[in-house]
């Protein structure tokens, strides 16, 4: 588990962080670096509260990875959505939901919430 800053400093850590995280385990995975990168940068630009940092967790169960992504910001509830081709941003939950093989949010004490993705990763020599 992981504290970091809802900025995109703390975003790029935890996309950082997790990697070597994830390397240390034997887990060889771009969908997986993809999505955490998705939902720390989410998490630093929708679930922002100044003073409240984010928490990044991961966990391993077999092959699945569970990637947790918890924010003070309860009361904004995720939903993918599908911008229009000249958008410039909103593609970040369809991204999780194309390369994840679930994802969903849990509603935590508040005012906290916990945007979660499993994949199926493959385990390295």
């Amino acid at each position: 588990m992981l504290l970091l800053s809802p900025t995109p400093r703390g975003a790029r850590l935890a996309r950082l962080l997790a990697t070597e995280q994830l390397r240390s385990w034997g887990i060889l995975s771009d969908a997986a670096t993809h999505v955490i990168a998705e939902l720390a940068a989410n998490a630093a630009t929708h679930g922002r509260v100044p003073g409240r940092n984010f928490q990044l967790t991961l966990n391993v169960v077999g092959s699945t990875l569970r990637i947790e992504v918890t924010d003070t910001c309860r009361e904004r509830l995720p939903k993918a959505q599908h911008p229009g081709t000249e958008a410039e941003s909103g593609r970040g939950l369809v991204i999780v939901e194309t390369l994840a093989d679930r994802w969903g949010v849990s509603s935590d004490v508040v005012p906290r919430k916990t945007v979660w993705a499993e994949i199926t990763v493959p385990m390295g020599d």
